[in-house]
């Protein structure tokens, strides 16, 4: 499928589109240590837990503003905050957990017996892949096009079933940002320290939980997207011989998803209502976890990803995909630095004729090539020594309502000085 962005009313109706985000973070005590005490939030529905006890995961409303979002975020960072200062607890800020002394120490979260099915399945994963594994936190990034640009666009294309054409624009939207996660990793990698008690050594990842070591499944899905019902039925071909447990346990780059319950059979009934990309790590340099310009260059590639003729995903270019999302995932990787370099300055030449307004959020990443200046370099130089304790007295810092990690703002790319190519 492609978009035709010459054409004004699909080019005005796509400048906005709906954004959410799901955010994972760890409780942890004054020492570093996970707190063992229960979820503090139970019943809250922009507060829950994922796979261990002290999870924390915000889910945030939906938003056609990066603003409006960072600002949720933050608001219900104050919430936790408060309760937490009452345990003595602090929210920790990266993806890769503090100290972990014992697997014994990780607790798994515990629903009331009426979800005794999440009870269940998290026993599973902890069987699995190890509670470590599970403790990785990370952000989910959930975006759907403007409606009216849905509805033109399938007007235009002279297709009389509009829900049939939304499943084929995300499906073909899907299968080419898997072939370009590699490009999200890369940008928003935030985590290369780790504590000693992970087992894996600091500066090997620029983050840990989307390279070789981290939240992967043991074998590489291969997804039909050439239709929704081709789709499903390749996600419950790897359920029904037991390497899935069942969609939730697909731990790919991007999802297809339904309104409302993620599931197989509401995905066939409803359709696709967005997508979600599960590559960003937690930035410990935004108390949100994420900075705007991250969430208006992703707007901005799927944009240009749908603008792309004859893009296609195979058998052998996901498994290719794969690989280069966690080579992207290494530290210092020249390769795909180029690479990156070569697609930014393709996507800022596609800005600059089709959405000067993204501009700003183009440049934003291209100043993350430059030496020192990306999310990674900046994280290793600041907590590379005392990950714990600098890590801690982050936190803190953030439950006063700082909104950057003001010791790092020096390395963080300027916003006003970044040239218009690389």
């Amino acid at each position: 499928m492609f978009i035709d962005l010459e054409n004004d009313i699909i080019r005005q109706y796509s400048k906005t589109a709906e954004y959410g985000i799901e955010r994972e973070s760890l409780r942890v005590n004054r020492d570093g240590t996970p707190a063992l005490s229960s979820h503090p939030f139970p019943g809250d529905k922009y507060i829950d837990r994922d796979f261990c006890e002290d999870q924390i995961e915000i889910i945030t409303d939906v938003f056609t503003n990066a603003d409006a979002l960072i600002n949720q975020l933050n608001d219900i960072h104050d919430r936790i905050d408060e309760k937490l200062a009452a345990r003595n607890e602090l929210l920790w800020c990266f993806s890769n957990p503090p100290v972990i002394t014992s697997e014994d120490d990780i607790p798994v979260a515990v629903f009331p017996p009426e979800l005794e099915h999440k009870n269940e399945y998290r026993r599973y994963l902890a069987k699995k892949y190890g509670k470590k594994k599970m403790m990785f936190s990370g952000i989910h990034f959930n975006f759907s096009f403007n409606k009216k640009f849905v509805d033109a666009a399938c007007s235009l294309s002279g297709k009389k079933d509009r829900r049939a054409f939304a499943d084929e624009l995300y499906l073909t939207l899907a299968q080419r940002l898997v072939k370009y996660s590699w490009l999200a990793v890369y940008l928003t990698a935030a985590s290369p320290v780790t504590h000693e008690s992970l087992g894996i050594p600091s500066a090997k990842y620029s983050s840990v939980r989307c390279g070789d070591k981290g939240y992967w499944n043991d074998f590489v899905p291969v997804l039909d997207h050439s239709s929704l019902e081709g789709y499903i039925e390749s996600i419950e071909e790897y359920i029904s011989d037991g390497r899935l447990r069942g969609v939730s346990e697909l731990y790919y780059p991007v999802r297809v998803k339904p309104r409302g319950e993620n599931s197989l059979d509401a995905l066939r009934e409803k359709g696709i209502n967005h997508i979600e990309l599960r590559v960003t790590d937690v930035n410990p340099l935004s108390r949100a976890g994420i900075f705007k310009e991250d969430i208006e260059f992703y707007h901005l590639l799927m944009l240009y990803l749908l603008s792309i003729e004859g893009e296609c995903c195979d058998e052998e270019e996901q498994i290719k995909a794969i690989e280069d999302a966690k080579a992207a995932a290494l530290y210092h990787n020249d390769d795909i630095k180029e690479r990156a370099k070569n697609e930014l300055e393709k996507i800022s030449l596609f800005a600059e004729k089709y959405y000067p307004g993204f501009i700003g959020a183009v440049r934003f990443q291209c100043n993350k090539l430059k030496n020192g200046r990306s999310y990674a370099e900046i994280v290793n130089k600041y907590f590379g020594i005392d990950y714990i304790d600098k890590g801690l007295r982050l936190a803190d810092s953030y439950r006063r309502r700082d909104k950057q990690c003001v010791n790092c703002s020096v390395f963080l790319p300027r916003r006003n000085t970044m040239p218009t190519n690389i």
